[in-house]
């Protein structure tokens, strides 16, 4: 299926290498694709990890393993196969995902506990362990590669490499992350989005790892929408190599701690973004801002109701400023609310106050603005202080043509 490059599509960004870390790609041939379709990342010995998984209840073996095995809070290599996704394949599924962390720990000299498999694509098929047996010995033994290789052979609908990357001052040494994240549709995550890793030499002790990854995700991953269906597969993982040299960082209180923590939130939003961009038939990308709201996490909720209806999407994919449907979703959100208090408004104009619309209400301004690619939908809820933004895309008909023959 050949997909015309998303309007929304952002160049893939000049990234740094990250010491400790080498990229390979190879052709596993898991679809009838001219392409490479498996990522080998292998990470210095001793690379911290942290994760954050899907909460589907249909969670794939890689998901199940990976899960587990970011517990002991350490990772030599990674492996990301396109095109199959082995999710609901029950044992034979689990069996390929540990042929290949065997097969990888035994070339690395390591515990297959430290490799995590990642795969995408087609539910219900199992992956075929021949192919993921010769992809993989093909890819140990490649040329390494750059991130937007590494990024281009985990895409499936995608139509664009999506990566991102950050730098920040740790005490007196420079750190960086970079990044890069697979996803188009199936995206409205409980916890992250597709497939997204990001990397960093920053030396992190790796329950404080985990606890800045749970933070920054809950405020971008969390926070995107594309369809409203949560994938079996949902990964985000985050390494630290330490090779940076800077003095541990075990908490909060530790010098750098923010400073990295802003650069990780800045990635996984940057991330985030890009897979909302890539959205399946998307041409506007659109901000939901929820104010007002009983706490942050209503907010949060309200927004996703909003970003989720298919009545608010095709509106915005129309141009048409019908802030009636706005209501519509935030009083089937399930949240505290107020019929009376509740304010909305588009790209900065006002159409409705305290329960009313505004008697001067000029819709001219909002359709100009509805009439661009970059969307902004401000919603008030006037009873409390909580606050959250999300993000979606339009619905169009670029959806269904693509869902509809994505297994041809």
């Amino acid at each position: 299926m050949d997909l015309a490059i998303s309007p929304l599509a952002r160049p893939f960004p000049n990234l740094p290498p990250i010491e400790g870390v080498t990229l390979r790609v190879a052709r596993a041939h898991y679809k009838t694709w001219d392409r490479c379709d498996l990522t080998l990342v292998e990470l210095a010995p001793a690379t911290a990890i942290a994760g954050v998984f899907t909460k589907s209840a249909c969670a794939s073996s890689e998901v199940e393993l990976g899960r587990e095995n970011a517990k002991t809070g350490r990772a030599r290599a990674l492996v990301v196969n396109a095109g199959n996704s082995n999710a609901f394949t029950g044992y034979r599924g689990r069996e390929a995902v540990e042929q290949i962390m065997a097969q990888v720990s035994d070339a690395l000299a390591c515990d297959p506990s430290e490799v995590f498999v990642s795969s995408t694509g087609v539910i219900g098929v199992p992956l075929p362990k021949d192919k993921a047996r010769e992809g993989v010995a093909a890819a140990l033994k490649a040329n390494p590669c750059g991130w937007e290789e590494a990024a281009s052979a985990i895409g499936t609908t995608d139509t664009f490499t999506k990566g991102a990357g950050a730098s920040a001052m740790v005490g007196q040494t420079r750190v960086e992350l970079a990044g890069f994240i697979k996803g188009s549709g199936m995206i409205a995550p409980d916890m992250a989005t597709m497939l997204g890793y990001i990397f960093t030499d920053a030396t992190i002790e790796p329950g404080f790892l985990q606890e800045m990854l749970s933070q920054a995700n809950a405020a971008s991953f969390s926070c995107i929408t594309v369809d409203g269906d949560t994938s079996t597969s949902d990964t985000v993982l985050l390494f630290a190599t330490g090779k940076a040299g800077n003095t541990p960082i075990t908490g909060w209180t530790d010098a750098g701690a923010d400073a990295f923590y802003s650069a990780l939130l800045q990635v996984c939003r940057d991330l985030a973004h890009l897979v909302v961009r890539d959205g399946e038939g998307a041409q506007k990308f659109i901000e939901i801002a929820v104010t007002g709201a009983a706490s942050d996490e209503s907010a949060r909720r309200v927004g996703l109701s909003i970003a989720n209806s298919p009545l608010v999407k095709t509106a915005i994919a129309g141009g048409d400023a019908n802030w009636g449907r706005v209501v519509m979703a935030v009083g089937k959100a399930g949240e505290p609310a107020d019929r009376d208090k509740l304010s909305i408004g588009f790209g900065g104009t006002w159409a409705a106050r305290d329960g009313q619309p505004l008697p001067d209400y000029d819709e001219t301004p909002v359709a100009k603005h509805l009439a661009g690619q970059d969307i902004r939908i401000d919603v008030d809820l006037g009873v409390g202080d909580g606050r959250a933004t999300v993000w979606t895309c339009d619905l169009t008909h670029g959806y269904i043509a693509i869902n509809a023959d994505y297994r041809s």
